[in-house]
């Protein structure tokens, strides 16, 4: 489950040491820890990272097929996760240690600022090979952050993206070494910390105001 540490004035969340799929309680424990990085006074920024394998898998299917009558208020949920990461009034910075698929995809691009492992890993938006369309609210996110042309490749194609070539095209901010991948990050994240409080919050929700509208409007995936 996710946990959340700090290094001075960097937070630090660790998603987990699985394939931290959005299961409602792991949706619940990143909201939990939000809320601690959101009411801490001074300057701060966040980091999110995990051990292991995989950043994130995407949406937990084995729970949604389970649960196909709360299929509504599941999906309202992991769009208010990736709305509320657009719009927290800190910088934040997601360290890509490893896989990073489908929404776990998406909440990587909905940070400030992204550092992928160079030599292993991809990010991917498979959702056009698993067939489950993205929503209205994801797309609007995904064309946000994503030049046309690597949007236009990276949702139809579901193409595997490693850290050179997701630098390259600008999914990522920096690929480097794996061995500078989280010092990287909290040098990005520390440089930016006295930024953060309601004027920050303030220029993001404007900035991203129809992608928030997006998000909070609609709910299905299909």
């Amino acid at each position: 489950m996710p946990s959340l540490d700090r290094q001075d004035d960097v937070f630090v969340l660790d998603l987990g040491d699985e394939e931290n799929r959005f299961h409602p309680d792991w949706i619940t424990a990143v909201g939990v820890a939000l809320n601690e990085v959101e009411k801490t006074q001074g300057p701060r920024a966040l980091i999110t990272t995990a051990t292991g394998k995989f950043y994130s898998n995407g949406l937990d299917l084995d729970w949604l097929f389970d649960h196909v009558d709360q299929q509504q208020d599941y999906i309202a949920s992991v769009h208010e996760l990736l709305a509320r990461m657009v719009s927290l009034p800190v910088i934040t910075v997601a360290v890509l240690q490893g896989h990073t698929f489908a929404a776990g995809a998406m909440f990587a691009l909905a940070h400030d600022f992204r550092v992928m492992r160079a030599d292993r890993g991809y990010w991917c938006l498979p959702e056009a090979d698993i067939d489950i369309p993205f929503s209205s609210g994801m797309a609007a996110l995904i064309q946000s952050r994503l030049a046309p042309q690597t949007a236009h490749e990276a949702m139809l194609t579901a193409r595997r993206y490693g850290g050179i070539d997701a630098a390259a095209v600008g999914v990522v901010d920096r690929a480097v070494p794996e061995d500078t991948l989280r010092s990287t990050a909290v040098e990005i994240a520390q440089a930016q910390a006295g930024k953060a409080g309601d004027t920050l919050g303030t220029i993001k929700g404007r900035m991203y105001a129809p992608v928030l509208a997006a998000l909070r409007d609609s709910h299905p995936l299909a």
